[in-house]
């Protein structure tokens, strides 16, 4: 084979493209069908490497390369971060905490992609599921070797992103590549959630992988070209589901509607945190609120850290946008700080008409290095080095309710966006449509497209009508279908009126949670054990 010929270099440069080719299908560029091609390289290597005793080292390096080629590219745009010179961080230490936050982003993708690929590599090696030139008589081959890997595999990396995305940092799971773009795929996820995209997109190039190991003489050709067979077949299958699941008519139930008013206050953060910037946020959001209650909207909606002062405790008698809803009478969703126990949280509060608190959301997953240190007696001596940004806010509960003046919603804030379980829990207990509130700046617009792609997937997940405010972008609006029916510009301030509709359905993966990878993991198990004892 060619790629046994190849030198190491030319191997892990081989491994990095690919995860390169798989980073191509995010924004900016949004090459989306690259990702049922682009794990195939990695996939190849490994399977070369099985049973090799002189390729310890490397079965840890070709998905760690093709991990930096993926993450790396794909959160390219944390850079953003520098400068952070206007919070009294000196510029080298700016630049040293931006890098820092890059690479450890892309090293915990690295370490996800080396468990799997260790994991792999291991059960391949028990169950003896080797390449077609070491199963010995021709006679042997057959379609049962290449499959049982495809299925080890396949199931081994949708519990590995399972397992990622229950930790305090996640992001890019493969599903994530087919959004915006590739609608029918993503509505695998309403049968089991991301992981039934992952699933499709993993199975789909370990079959192409598969095939082209076996495709070398003509015994070997005709189990290739069942694999190729199975592969289109599996595509277009998958795809079909999608677009029946995509097609269907969505049936709203009388009195649904609600006109919410969407604010984009398009103020940066760099300014948010002192007086002016307060002042500027406090008329951008009141003009907006009084703006949109004159239009005749039900509610409004403000992007998270609207006001970047505590709403709870504040003279009210003197803030102008309290009175403003003293006057309309519209209820509003504020993105402010609260307190929980003396600790700081992102919060969504829920006024009533009278001014009166009615529920808040504390945002479940504050951003690592952003807003809470992680491993902080570690890390803590470290940053504080390079920052005197004091990181202390804390997390909400998994287990919160946001009751509002119309029905129960779903909310989250920004990096919430990228967790599928926690709106999956919110809709399992009642909650009949998205808001979700974000503060993007100071990050570009690559940026600003992958989160509206992440508030799709959810979107569609649970089936329910997404209104996402944001401070400079992109807010938007996105149907259960995951069509975006309105988005706003990038760093301009906006205001909008969305039409959504208030939902009660129950998706699979709403009911049921990621029932697929358990179900994969149980099957897969059953070939090895199998397989083991007919070696045995």
């Amino acid at each position: 084979m060619i790629a046994k010929r190849l030198n190491f270099p030319s191997k892990l440069a081989i491994a990095f493209s690919g995860g390169v080719l798989m980073g191509l299908t995010v924004a900016p560029v949004n090459a989306w069908w690259l990702a049922w091609v682009a794990l195939v390289p990695l996939w190849v290597l490994i399977r070369l490497h099985v049973s090799d005793p002189g390729s310890q080292f490397s079965q840890w390096l070709y998905p760690l390369f093709w991990a930096f080629g993926y993450y790396g590219l794909a959160i390219a745009w944390i850079r953003d971060l520098h400068p952070l010179t206007w919070m009294g961080v000196p510029w080298l230490a700016s630049v040293a905490i931006a890098l820092f936050a890059w690479g450890a982003i892309t090293l915990w993708g690295g370490a996800l992609v080396s468990f799997w690929g260790w994991s792999f590599r291991f059960l391949l090696n028990r169950g003896k599921i080797l390449l077609p030139h070491r199963l010995g008589s021709e006679s042997t081959l057959s379609l049962g070797l290449p499959l049982l890997s495809v299925l080890l595999g396949t199931a081994l990396w949708c519990l590995t992103e399972g397992l990622w995305s229950q930790s305090a940092l996640w992001w890019a799971s493969l599903s994530f590549t087919q959004s915006p773009h590739n609608l029918p795929i993503l509505h695998l996820g309403q049968l089991s959630g991301p992981n039934a995209v992952t699933g499709a997109i993993v199975a789909v190039n370990g079959l192409l992988a598969e095939a082209w190991l076996y495709y070398s003489s003509s015994s070997r050709n005709r189990i290739a070209q069942g694999l190729l067979t199975i592969t289109l077949t599996l595509l277009l299958t998958l795809h079909g589901i999608g677009a029946w699941l995509y097609t269907r008519p969505l049936v709203e139930l009388p009195n649904s509607q609600l006109n919410i008013g969407i604010i984009q206050g398009n103020i940066p953060t760099r300014i948010k945190l002192f007086e002016e910037g307060v002042r500027r946020a406090v008329k951008a959001y009141t003009d907006g609120y009084r703006t949109l209650a004159a239009q005749g909207v039900d509610a409004v909606l403000m992007p998270e850290g609207a006001l970047p002062y505590f709403w709870v405790g504040m003279n009210r008698s003197r803030d102008p946008l309290y009175q403003a809803i003293l006057q309309a009478g519209i209820p509003t969703w504020i993105g402010t700080p609260g307190l929980e126990n003396g600790k700081v949280t992102q919060s969504l509060f829920t006024i009533a008409g009278n001014g009166e608190i009615v529920s808040r959301y504390d945002k479940i997953k504050p951003v690592p290095l952003g807003e809470y240190l992680p491993f902080e007696p570690i890390l803590g001596k470290v940053i504080r080095r390079l920052s005197p940004v004091e990181l202390s806010m804390i997390p909400g509960s998994r287990h919160q309710h946001v009751d509002t003046p119309f029905g129960r919603a779903i909310a989250g804030i920004c990096f919430d966006s990228a967790f599928a379980y926690i709106f999956r829990d919110q809709a399992a207990t009642g909650g009949q449509f998205i808001l979700t509130a974000s503060n993007n700046d100071p990050y570009g617009a690559a940026m600003m497209a992958q989160h509206h792609a992440q508030d799709i997937m959810r979107s569609i997940e649970s089936d329910r009508w997404a209104v996402r405010a944001t401070n400079t972008g992109f807010s938007g609006v996105v149907d259960p279908h995951g069509n975006t029916i309105w988005i706003s510009d990038f760093r301009t301030y906006e205001t909008h009126i969305a039409t959504i509709y208030r939902r009660q359905t129950q998706t699979l993966f709403v009911r049921w949670g990621d029932w697929l990878t358990p179900t994969l993991l149980a099957i897969a198990g059953l070939g090895l054990l199998k397989r083991m004892k007919d070696e045995a």
